[in-house]
């Protein structure tokens, strides 16, 4: 699968990833979410949670396929 070049430096993708995990995915993780993996789409803010980092990211890209998918683990920095 092609994936689409970056629209962001590093720093700005980062940026964006975590903007949007605190302010829209974090209130409303679950305990059960501890250590699972957010694929987050830094460009709509859609998003994924699963235990497999590739399956959010399939599912992010299966309805956004040029998504710009930023990753984090639950509970990490």
């Amino acid at each position: 699968m092609h994936s689409p070049p970056p629209l962001f430096s590093k720093e700005e993708f980062a940026r964006r990833g975590d903007e949007i995990y605190e302010r829209t995915i974090l209130p409303r993780l679950k305990a059960e979410d501890e250590g699972k993996f957010v694929a987050i789409d830094i460009e709509t803010e859609a998003y994924e949670i699963d235990t497999d980092e590739l399956a959010a990211s399939d599912r992010v890209l299966a309805t956004h396929p040029n998504a710009q998918t930023w990753l984090r683990r639950v509970g990490s920095r």
